[in-house]
C-alpha cells in the first residue's frame, strides 16, 4: 500500500513538472523554412569579429526545409548567422526586445526571396538588400548590353542609363537612412559606409591637396559608428574598421600606433557596457604581438602596460596576466630603437667581446645554435654576406646560445665563419630567451652605430635589402637637412 501510495505521489509530481516546463515561453523562437534545404541541422550564431562566429543554439531541418530555433534565454543583440552545411549562411539582426519572428526563402536566392514576419529590423534590412539589389540587376543587364552594342550613340545612351541607376541607388539609400534613424538596420549601413569626402582645397599647382584629402577621411572615419552600442561586438564590422583604421590609415610606427590605439580604445569606453571595450583591447593587442610589419610590437607592449596591467583590461584570470607580463618583459628591451644589452660572450680564446668595442655603421647580431637545421642551411648565406660587406662597414657577430664549446667550434670551421665575431658563453648563465627574445634559431638583429636596434628577427636573406634600404633611407635625411640648411 505504501509502495503504491508513492508511486501515485511521485507520478504526480512529475506530472505538474511536466505541466510547468510545456507552460514555459521560451526566451527566443525564431521559426524559418528554406526551399531547397532540407533533412539535415543549421546552426545560429552571432558573429565575434569577422572571421568568427560563436553558436548560440542547432535545429534540425525536415523534409519541408523547416526549421525552429528556441531557447531558455534571450540572445544578446547583434548580426547574426544562420549556417547551413552546404548552402552557404543567412544573416539576421537579433534585436534584445522582439526575439520571436520567422522567415522563409529559398536556395535558389537566400536574400532576394526572403520574406520577414514579426521582426521590423529584419525587415528593414533585407527590404533594403532587396531594393539595391533590383537597381544592381538593372545595371548588370546594361552591362552585358555594352559588350553587344558599341557604337558611340549606344555607349552615350547606356552611360546616361547608368548615371540614373547610380542616382536612384543613392536617393533610395539617403531615404531609407532618414526614415528608420534609430534602428540597427541603419546603424549597420552607416557604420560600413565610406565617409563622403568634399572637394578638396587646391594647391599652388592647381591640383587638389591629397593630403588634405587623406586627413579629412582618416579625422571623419569613425562619425557614423555607434561607440555607446555594444551590438557592435557581435558584428564583423568593428574589427573591419580597427584593421583599416590602424594598419592602412595610421603609419606603421610605434608612435603613431600607440597614438591611435587609445584613441580607439577611449571612444570605447564610453560605451555603456564594457564588451566592446574589452574587445578592441583584446583584438588590437592581439594583431602586434606578432606584427606582420617589423617594428611595431612596441604597441602590443604598449596595451600591456596601460590597460592590462593596470587592470583597465578585465582579466579573472591571473595567470595569463602573468604570461602576457612575462612575454612583455622579453620584449621590451629588444625592441626596434632600444640598445641591444650586451651579450657576455668571449671568443674562442676565451677573450670577453664588448658589443661595443666593434666600430661599424652596422651589426649583425646572429644568435644561433650549432645543431639547428636552419641555421646550418643559413650560414652559408651568412658567410657569403659578411664577406662581401666586411669592407663596406658591417660587422657580423655570431652567438651560439646552446651546445658544447666543442661543438660551436667544430661550426664555426665547418661553414668556414673564422672571420666573423664569434661569440660563447663559457659560464651558461646567459638566458638568451628571456634577456633577447631567442625562442627560435637563429634570431637576427641588425644594430646601428651605435648599438641601437635598427631591425629585429629578420631572415638572413633578407639583411642586405635592409641594410641597403636603410643606408638610402639616411642619406635621404642628411639631403633633406643640407637643403633646409641651406634656406
Amino acid at each position: 500500500m505504501k509502495n503504491r501510495l508513492l508511486l501515485i505521489s511521485l507520478l504526480s509530481l512529475f506530472s505538474q513538472s511536466w505541466l510547468w516546463a510545456q507552460s514555459v515561453t521560451p526566451a527566443f523562437t525564431i521559426t524559418g523554412q528554406v526551399g531547397g534545404l532540407k533533412d539535415t541541422t543549421c546552426v545560429l550564431a552571432h558573429y565575434f569579429g569577422a572571421t568568427q562566429y560563436i553558436p548560440k543554439d542547432t535545429a534540425r531541418v525536415n523534409s519541408e526545409g523547416k526549421m525552429t530555433f528556441s531557447g531558455s534565454k534571450r540572445l544578446p543583440g547583434g548580426l547574426y548567422l544562420l549556417v547551413t552545411p552546404k548552402n552557404g549562411y543567412i544573416e539576421f539582426i537579433i534585436d534584445e526586445k522582439n526575439q520571436d519572428f520567422s522567415f522563409t526563402t529559398d536556395t535558389v536566392s537566400l536574400v532576394k526571396n526572403m520574406k520577414i514576419t514579426g521582426s521590423t529590423e529584419n525587415e528593414l534590412f533585407y527590404r533594403y538588400q532587396q531594393e539595391l539589389g533590383k537597381i544592381y540587376d538593372e545595371a548588370q543587364a546594361l552591362e552585358l548590353q555594352k559588350k553587344l552594342r558599341t557604337d558611340d550613340v549606344s555607349k552615350a545612351m547606356f552611360g546616361k542609363q547608368m548615371g540614373a541607376l547610380q542616382q536612384q541607388a543613392q536617393t533610395y539609400r539617403k531615404q531609407f537612412l532618414t526614415d528608420n534613424t534609430g534602428t540597427f538596420a541603419v546603424k549597420l549601413l552607416k557604420a560600413t559606409a565610406e565617409p563622403e569626402v568634399p572637394t578638396a582645397p587646391k594647391l599652388a599647382s592647381g591640383r587638389p591637396d591629397s593630403v588634405w584629402v587623406f586627413n579629412y577621411y582618416k579625422g571623419h572615419f569613425w562619425d557614423d559608428f555607434d561607440f555607446s552600442d555594444e551590438r557592435f561586438v557581435r558584428t564583423p564590422i568593428l574589427q573591419r574598421k580597427i584593421d583599416r583604421y590602424l594598419k592602412e590609415l595610421t603609419v606603421q610606427v610605434p608612435d603613431s600606433l600607440i597614438k591611435e590605439a587609445d584613441y580607439i580604445v577611449s571612444k570605447v569606453r564610453t560605451g555603456k557596457d564594457k564588451e566592446m571595450q574589452s574587445y578592441a583591447i583584446w583584438y588590437i593587442t592581439s594583431q602586434y604581438e606578432q606584427p606582420k610589419v617589423m617594428g611595431t610590437d612596441g604597441l602590443y607592449v604598449h596595451m600591456f602596460e596601460k590597460y592590462y596591467a593596470t587592470g583597465i583590461m578585465p582579466i579573472t584570470d591571473s595567470s595569463t596576466i602573468q604570461k602576457i607580463g612575462e612575454r612583455v618583459a622579453t620584449l621590451k628591451p629588444t625592441l626596434v630603437g632600444k640598445t641591444l644589452p650586451d651579450p657576455a660572450v668571449s671568443d674562442t680564446l676565451r677573450k670577453p667581446i664588448v658589443l661595443n668595442n666593434i666600430k661599424s655603421d652596422y651589426t649583425v647580431v646572429y644568435f644561433y645554435s650549432p645543431s639547428c637545421g636552419h641555421c646550418r642551411d643559413s650560414a652559408p648565406k651568412l658567410r657569403e654576406f659578411a664577406d662581401a660587406n666586411r669592407s663596406k662597414g658591417v660587422t657580423v657577430m655570431a652567438v651560439a646560445v646552446e651546445q658544447s664549446p666543442e661543438d660551436w667550434k667544430k661550426f664555426i670551421h665547418e661553414f668556414k665563419l673564422q672571420k666573423l665575431v664569434n661569440g660563447y658563453d663559457y659560464t651558461s648563465r646567459t638566458d638568451y630567451r628571456h634577456k633577447y627574445d631567442v625562442w627560435t634559431t637563429p634570431t637576427v638583429y641588425i644594430l646601428d652605430r651605435n648599438k641601437k636596434i635598427l631591425a629585429r628577427k629578420l631572415p638572413v636573406e633578407q639583411i642586405e635589402d635592409f641594410i641597403s634600404f636603410n643606408r638610402r633611407q639616411q642619406e635621404t635625411i642628411k639631403k633633406s637637412a643640407s637643403a633646409s640648411v641651406k634656406k
